[in-house]
């Protein structure tokens, strides 16, 4: 995987450097100082991804990416920034990730494992595997703002027309990540109940029986019982022996 760092301070693009160092498959093909060094860099070194900030001089980062996406063939794009307030304006540019500062290595080796997922090479880091395969935060709008809702926090995804709805402590909000793709990225932590349903493993409690025979399942938080499909159920039924 190639990889593009583009800021506008020196120390920032060596953290960044430092903090990807011994990732195998992973080649840093350049550095770029302001928004148009990193278009340049883009059409030099042609990127699988590039690492861009926001506020740099001569033509910011969100700039920068509106014109990569146009490209014959874009860079992924994973901001990393000081600011949270551009966020909407960052995934409106079609951004894979946004991460502020100061970077965390996981955070920024989960970033690169999605941008590998969606079609650039491969890319290893052992000691981070488990980190890498998950997202800790799932990004959501509410009311045209961006909304970052702790994984640990969520007891179940459902599946409602082309959203789907996620329930945590403290409310719900809808995204438009499939649930196929949420039970392969979070499968450890999730197990699905039924086919429009995956709620999280530790918030199980037990099963029920209704008065019209279905199988409902009990989560902890939640006060509503959730509907199991008795093709689901034998699974739901083994983890709860070993819970």
């Amino acid at each position: 995987m190639k990889l593009l760092i583009a800021d506008d301070e020196a120390l920032a693009r060596r953290r960044l450097i430092d903090l990807l160092r011994g990732v195998e498959g992973l080649s840093i093909v350049g550095e770029a100082e302001n928004g148009l060094e990193a278009l340049a860099a883009c059409e030099r070194w042609q990127p699988d991804v590039v690492l861009l900030d926001i506020r740099m001089p001569g033509m910011d980062g969100i700039k920068v990416a509106e014109r990569l996406k146009g490209s014959a063939h874009p860079p992924a794009v994973i901001f990393c920034t000081a600011y949270d307030e551009h966020a909407l304006a960052a995934f409106d540019a079609q951004a894979l990730d946004y991460l502020l500062k100061p970077v965390r290595r996981e955070r920024l080796i989960a970033a690169l494992e999605r941008a590998r997922r969606m079609g650039a090479p491969a890319i290893e880091a052992p000691a981070l595997a488990n980190s890498a395969r998950t997202r800790v935060h799932i990004c959501a709008r509410v009311r045209g703002e961006i909304k970052l809702v702790p994984v640990a926090a969520i007891a179940y995804f459902l599946a409602d027309a082309k959203y789907v709805e996620v329930h945590y402590d403290g409310g719900q909000v809808l995204i438009e990540d499939s649930l196929v793709s949420l039970e392969e990225e979070f499968g450890e932590r999730f197990v699905r109940i039924h086919r429009n349903c995956l709620v999280a493993r530790d918030r199980l409690e037990g099963l029920a029986r209704t008065q019209d025979g279905e199988t409902v399942a009990r989560l902890r938080g939640v006060a509503e019982p959730l509907e199991v499909s008795r093709r689901n159920l034998p699974q739901v039924r083994r983890l709860l022996r070993l819970i």
